[in-house]
This record gives C-alpha cells, sequence and structure tokens, in this order.
C-alpha cells in the first residue's frame, strides 16, 4: 500500500532528476552554443524544460538576480532546488 507522503515524496524526487537535467542542459547549451538537441535529446529536453519552466518562471518572479557588477546571477534554480528537497524530506511526516 501507497501512503501519499511516499507518492508526494516519489514526484518531488523525480522533479529534482528534471531540475538536474535542466541544469545539465543549460551548461551544454552555454559552453556549446551552436549544439541543438535531436532525436531522442530533443524529446528529453522537451520534457525536461516543460516540467522545470512553470516553476522557474514563477521563481524568477519573485526572485530577483543578483547584481554584481555588469552580472547578474539568476539565484531562482538554486532556491527552487533546495525549496524541493526540503519539501521532499518534510514528506517523510505525511502518513
Amino acid at each position: 500500500m501507497f501512503s501519499l507522503g511516499g507518492i508526494l515524496n516519489s514526484l518531488l524526487q523525480l522533479f529534482l532528476f528534471a531540475l538536474l537535467g535542466r541544469l545539465i542542459l543549460d551548461y551544454v547549451r552555454m559552453f556549446s552554443q551552436s549544439w541543438k538537441p535531436r532525436g531522442v535529446i530533443l524529446f528529453i529536453a522537451e520534457f525536461v524544460y516543460g516540467v522545470t519552466d512553470p516553476v522557474m518562471k514563477v521563481a524568477r518572479r519573485f526572485i530577483p538576480p543578483l547584481r554584481l557588477g555588469s552580472v547578474a546571477i539568476d539565484l531562482s534554480f538554486i532556491i527552487v532546488f533546495f525549496a524541493v528537497q526540503i519539501l521532499a524530506q518534510l514528506t517523510h511526516l505525511i502518513p
């Protein structure tokens, strides 16, 4: 029998994997700007961005980038990542 906490924890863990996939895809795009996903990678990229974009857009609306001179660092990914990890740990309290 599955518990609600276990199901929520599994969903949050899958979301964490999607966030890690987004991080990898963003870094690949950053270091190789001419790279374009094709085939199975395109399907995976569409899925990862489709799952993570709504949450990241909401986070970016409330969390401004950190300005360091002419450079702006987007902290929303880090905050979302840690918030999801904390929520995943809190699901262990749900029966």
